[in-house]
């Protein structure tokens, strides 16, 4: 058997082993050595669909603003006459709108009432036509409300009466007023009012018994409805009666069993003093307060001197009001829905402030056994906890009072918004989005209009919005658009990047607010932060984003950002390497300004733009990319795209796009074919005629073959059909959710010997699959020998190369666009279309009839503008970033979800307890023998691959075309899986990808065609098994045509760098960077033979081995050029089968070819240190790096393990068993990386997993 050939290899190991120390090994620093190492395919084009967001715009807004603009003023005092049925105390309140009307003659007293009460509905409505009627007669009354309505039309009119001179309401509906000679009192129904008056409304009745008024006025509407219905009734101005009761709206001072009271300390109208003098009726309330007071000593005559004016937010009386105003506020839009908020608090400015007032008539009222009311019907708020603010913000300013009015002090402002900024931000930092809202929100509305508080209130109202759409839409519900948007005239500095920010989210929500901004010129704020080189750089992509919203399908506002310079400051920025979101937006930014903007192309064209756009092509990030893609197509994709000038530029820049045809990323790939399908939508003749071409050489295979196709049955379903299947416009994650319903994924078809006829099941098929995948490779180079170099060849051979993309999403685009064109052409040339099948690269069983059909039953559907059916919402989704927390993804930071954390640790915990499980088998394995079979199962397929999970119990299988995990410890099949590879092609090559992560690790498959695919959610039948992404990793006509033993393509991977390695049947090295989804390099292999494996060692990560076919082993140092990395060779006599490294420095490597030369290779000094001579027609090699053994699979039927020492520590020849069977020939072998165990294939499908044994040798 084996001898060793160099005495002195065990010497040599034991003088160069790395000493292990012993802190290293402890559970504190694997643990690190977890969270140190990189992940790979997580980014959010990896996680989730390339989709937009589904969002109704604007509805937030009020559907239709609304104003009163006319105000009638009717009092009926009969000063002087108290009515017939109410008895007065004395003393009892006289007051009327602050005016004792005793104190002078009865006439001129109604006249100063009625010119105060003016003034003070004045006060809230300046630009109201208000009208005094002063105890009128019915006819006045009639004059007067028909005169409004006819000057209001639409608008709403305020109906005011105060009844305190006339008798109570009766209860048949009406109210009182008197006759020419005041010696009666006259009846008026509110029936008749309300055809007066017509809608929309507001009525105010001040009087006993209103809340009968209330109750008698909404059975008169309803009785009215169905004639208003009808149009049977005149002077209505409403379009439907269903509207009625809404859109009259009426409060009364108290129910309809109570009576207006009569304390002689309060104003007989005390209702209409709440209504409309809240801070003085609040003022005298406070006066008369007996408890509840921290301040003692103040006077009306106190009270009635307070400085300042009401609208002066600097004094005390304007801060005062500017303080009950937002409490009032808050208290309303914490307790009623926000329909019934928006419409009374934000439709019109007198309503609002009159239900603001009525909140304090409720809580004053109260107080005096009286309840107003109103007929749209607001919850209890008398008692609600900000009237204690309230409370303690009158003690506060008022305690100030007697010093300020004796000239000892100076006013001192309220604490209050300082304290409700404060109690926002707990809120923000302790509670969140996910309990109820803040009540301090329109607080903080208010608090804007202050510069004292302004910039920190901005700063919570960020934090705020950063909670995601549900936040955006509470604010903008409150009302705090109008001032964001009035915010944007400020030049302040300091307020740019919150203001940015909020509007980022604001547009993020709702892109209709583009409207607004540019109506208020708010796009030039933005234009300067872009351009303002001191601006942080996330700042500059959030103004980016918030100006491609304003010009994003906005003609207005195309011309307005085009005007203001932002193609310049855009392409200045494409090059801004310190943030590759920045450049994306900016690119991002151009494409939708020049969408259908043939002014703002030419202005690009001057600058060169596509020539600096295109420079992003190769961008690192592949969201850029996509961006550059994007903005290049819609440069191209122009109405005006008919001149000489215009037609050549295209061909160069298509030209240059179809470059980005082999991009590792398939959302560019999809992004590419997106605008492809618009300018085959605007170029449509020309694809049309190479179409044709592609039918006639169809026909003419068919017929050179001599197995002419049923032309009658080659035609494709409709793309009516399509639609129906993918949806319109398609998307990329339509093909998901299609093969799950189908079975495509998780199957559980056996592998084993008790499933012989197990199913291939396939990726669902929308096209029929008459023409294949060689199909389109030969049409494809048959394009390309024309010698004819221009834009619509180029294109078409992108197509017809994509519609073989190993990516479901790209592939299925691809055939959209091609079956769209066949379908024309065959329809215009009497051609018959053998049609493409979208999943052309997958496998296939049945073609069904029922996808066929003929030219002449082409739907209408079918001749749709190609570009309307393929949409690949990248500007969309892109726009998504935007509406969640903007604050995480620009900091970088991780998710600080807990349970997610404490399930990573958990996670984590358990692989550390694998690698102590495993160093302390190490120490064993090289003397003890690995013979104990603990798993074995015999398989109706030939393995060819497998792998262990480095932490788990998982252990994938893969023959042809399948892949197959088993629980190695119980011996239960979890899952089996397609590639979904041709079936000319096998699998080559299969890696885990991010292992730590265990269930969420990823499997890499490569095959023999180049391609290679990434799995998600692969363990379990029971999972959603997700493609992640795939690409062709080497073209196939790269591949040298081997006669036979071609390995096809080999992968090698490493998690340390997220890179892998490819190569092959082929001349040459290829690297990609998974992080960037790019090419790194190519590097020659200089070899004449083919590539059979590949090595990339953590310890040594810069140098790639590759054992060749020619009998060599080939180092490379991938930091050096392509053309100088090979650093040295070395040889074996034979084809080499393997090669890997030993533990320690990685500069140990190990070798073995198929004449049976095990070798030991010294990368530090270049030379062969010993081997091993394992025999003749060696199968399969595999070293167990930790452990320090070899595993060799000859073809004697045997697997035999060596040390490092050259001992051969186990010979398996047999399975266990009381029948234990021969061995048969070894296809593959692979150890678990971590654990002492080794996975043996054979020849005859068996799969088994060998540990060691327990007891020595």
């Amino acid at each position: 058997m084996a001898q060793s050939k160099t005495d002195g290899i065990h010497n040599y190991f034991s003088k160069n082993a790395v000493a292990i120390n012993q802190e290293d090994l402890t559970a504190d620093a694997l643990m690190s050595s977890e969270y140190n190492i990189p992940l790979t395919f997580t980014e959010k084009r990896h996680i989730e669909k390339i989709i937009g967001t589904q969002k109704p715009s604007g509805a937030w807004r009020m559907k239709e603003r609304m104003k009163t603009v006319s105000v009638a003023l009717v009092l009926c005092l009969n000063v002087g006459v108290d009515p017939p049925d109410v008895l007065k105390i004395q003393p009892c309140a006289r007051e009327e709108c602050w005016i004792d009307p005793l104190a002078t003659g009865p006439k001129k007293a109604l006249e100063a009432i009625g010119c105060q009460l003016q003034k003070q509905y004045e006060r809230w409505q300046p630009r109201a036509r208000s009208k005094l009627s002063l105890d009128p007669t019915l006819e006045e009354v009639k004059k007067l409300c028909q005169s409004l309505r006819r000057n209001a039309k639409e608008e709403r009119v305020l109906f005011h009466y105060n009844g305190h001179g006339v008798p109570k309401p009766t209860e048949n509906g009406e109210i009182w007023v008197f006759n020419k000679n005041y010696t009666q009192y006259i009846p008026l129904s509110l029936y008749t009012l309300q055809s007066w008056m017509s809608m929309p409304s507001i009525y105010v009745f001040d009087c006993s018994n209103a809340g009968l008024i209330l109750d008698k006025f909404t059975e008169f509407q309803q009785t009215r409805e169905p004639k208003i219905e009808e149009g049977g009734l005149s002077g209505s101005t409403t379009s439907s009666g269903s509207e009625v009761c809404r859109q009259c709206i009426l409060l009364g001072a108290c129910s309809s069993i109570e009576l207006l009271p009569q304390d002689p300390n309060l104003p007989a109208d005390l209702f209409t003093s709440c209504l409309t003098t809240p801070i003085a009726m609040a003022l005298r309330w406070y006066v008369l307060q007996t408890s509840g007071k921290l301040v003692k000593g103040i006077t009306k005559e106190l009270i009635d001197n307070i400085p300042g004016a009401l609208n002066d937010r600097r004094t005390m009386l304007g801060e005062l009001n500017w303080i009950f105003t937002a409490i009032t506020d808050t208290i309303a839009w914490n307790v009623l829905p926000r329909e019934t908020f928006q419409k009374l608090f934000r439709q019109d400015l007198l309503v609002a402030s009159l239900f603001r007032n009525f909140l304090l008539a409720e809580r004053i009222m109260k107080s005096y056994n009286c309840t107003p009311v109103s007929n749209q019907r607001l919850p209890s708020t008398y008692q609600h906890p900000m009237w204690q603010a309230w409370d303690f913000t009158l003690d506060a300013c008022l305690s100030q009072l007697p010093a300020i009015s004796k000239k000892q002090a100076e006013f001192q402002y309220s604490t209050f918004f300082a304290e409700q900024l404060t109690a926002f931000q707990v809120w923000l930092e302790y509670k969140g989005i996910n309990t109820n809202p803040p009540e301090q929100l329109p607080i903080v509305l208010q608090v804007l209009l202050s510069q004292v508080h302004r910039l920190r209130a901005l700063d919570l109202l960020s934090r705020f919005l950063d909670h995601g759409p549900n936040a955006v839409s509470l604010a903008l519900s409150v009302g705090i658009f109008p001032y964001v948007l009035k915010l944007l005239q400020s030049s302040a500095r300091e307020l740019r990047p919150l203001l940015v920010f909020i509007w980022a989210k604001i547009l993020s929500v709702d892109g209709s607010c583009q409207v607004d901004l540019v109506k208020d010129g708010g796009h030039k704020y933005f234009l300067h932060v872009l351009d303002d080189r001191d601006m942080p750089s996330e700042y500059r992509t959030m103004a980016a984003f918030v100006l491609a919203m304003i010009v994003n399908h906005h003609t207005a506002g195309q011309e307005a950002v085009y005007q203001g310079k932002a193609i310049s400051i855009c392409l200045l920025l494409l090059d801004y390497k310190h943030d590759h979101r920045l450049r994306a937006w900016c690119a991002l930014c151009l494409g939708v300004l020049w969408q259908n903007f043939p002014v703002a192309k030419w202005a690009g064209v001057r600058d060169n733009a596509h020539e600096k756009v295109g420079n992003l092509l190769e961008d690192s990030v592949p969201e850029v990319r996509c961006a550059a893609l994007l903005a290049l197509f819609t440069f191209i994709n122009q109405p005006d795209n008919r001149t000489e000038h215009a037609i050549n530029l295209n061909n160069t820049i298509g030209i240059q796009i179809c470059g980005m045809t082999n991009d590792p990323s398939p959302m560019v790939r999809e992004e590419l074919l997106s605008g492809i399908a618009g300018f085959v939508a605007i170029y449509e003749t020309q694809f049309i005629s190479l179409a044709q071409q592609m039918l006639e050489d169809e026909a003419l295979s068919n017929q050179l073959a001599g197995s002419p196709q049923k032309m009658n049955n080659s035609r494709n379903v409709s793309v009516d059909r399509l639609k129906s299947v993918t949806g319109s416009p398609y998307t990329r994650d339509g093909y998901m959710s299609q093969a799950s319903s189908n079975g495509v994924y998780g199957s559980s078809d056996s592998l084993d010997a008790s499933s012989p006829n197990c199913s291939s099941p396939s990726a669902p098929s929308y096209f029929s699959y008459s023409a294949n995948a060689s199909t389109i490779k030969r049409v494809a180079s048959s394009n390309a020998s024309l010698g004819i170099v221009n834009v619509y060849n180029t294109m078409w051979r992108t197509l017809l190369q994509l519609a073989v993309d190993p990516f479901h999403s790209v592939n299925q685009l691809a055939g959209i666009i091609i079956n769209l064109l066949k379908n024309k052409a065959s329809a215009s040339s009497g051609l018959r279309s053998a049609n493409i099948s979208i999943s052309s690269p997958e496998r296939n069983n049945t073609s069904s009839a029922s996808s066929h059909s003929t030219a002449r039953n082409m739907t209408a559907s079918e001749t749709t503008s190609v570009d309307k059916m393929v949409d690949t919402e990248f500007f969309q989704w892109s726009c998504k970033m935007f509406e969640k927390s903007v604050m995480t993804e620009f900091c970088n930071k991780k998710s600080t979800n807990a349970d997610l954390e404490h399930e990573k640790q958990n996670m984590y915990a358990d692989n550390v307890k694998v690698k102590v499980k495993a160093l302390q088998e190490h120490l064993q394995a090289p003397y003890t023998p690995i013979e104990t079979e603990v798993f074995a199962n015999k398989m109706n397929t030939l393995p060819s691959i497998l792998r262990f999970h480095p932490y788990d119990i998982r252990l994938a299988v893969a023959d042809n075309d399948s892949i197959s995990l088993w629980d190695w410890e119980a011996g239960v099949k979890l899952n089996r899986f397609y590639n979904h590879s041709s079936k000319t092609c096998k699998i080559t090559g299969m890696e885990y990808l991010n292992p730590q992560e265990a269930e969420k690790s990823l499997l890499a498959i490569a095959t023999d065609d180049g391609s290679v695919r990434i799995w998600r959610d692969f363990s379990s039948k029971y999972s959603q098994l997700e493609l992640v992404t795939a690409w062709q990793a080497i073209p196939d006509t790269s591949f040298i045509k081997m006669t036979t033993n071609s390995p096809g393509m080999v992968m090698e991977w490493q998690q340390n760098s997220t890179s892998l390695f490819f190569s092959g049947a082929c001349k040459f090295i290829r690297l990609y960077d998974t992080n960037s989804e790019l090419k790194v390099m190519d590097l020659p292999t200089g070899s004449d033979g083919c590539v059979t494996s590949l090595l990339n060692d953590s310890q040594n990560i810069s140098l790639v081995m590759a054992s060749c076919s020619d009998g060599s082993v080939r180092i490379f140092d991938t930091r050096q050029a392509p053309s100088s990395s090979r650093i040295c060779s070395f040889k074996h006599s034979s084809w080499v089968i393997n090669c890997q490294t030993l533990k320690g420095d990685g500069n140990t490597v190990v070798s073995a070819c198929r004449g049976g030369e095990v070798k030991f290779w010294d990368l530090r000094n270049r030379e062969c240190i010993g081997g091993l001579s394992v025999g003749s027609g060696l199968r399969s090699m595999t070293i167990h790096k930790q452990a320090e053994l070899i595993a060799c699979g000859v073809s004697e039927q045997m697997i035999s393990i060596y040390n490092t020492a050259g001992d051969a520590t186990s010979y398996i020849k047999y399975h266990e068993g009381f029948m234990g069977q021969r061995v048969a020939k070894v296809s593959c072998l692979s150890f678990h990386p971590h654990l002492v165990r080794l996975a043996s294939g054979n020849v005859d499908g068996m799969v088994s997993v060998f540990m060691m044994s327990d007891k020595s040798k």
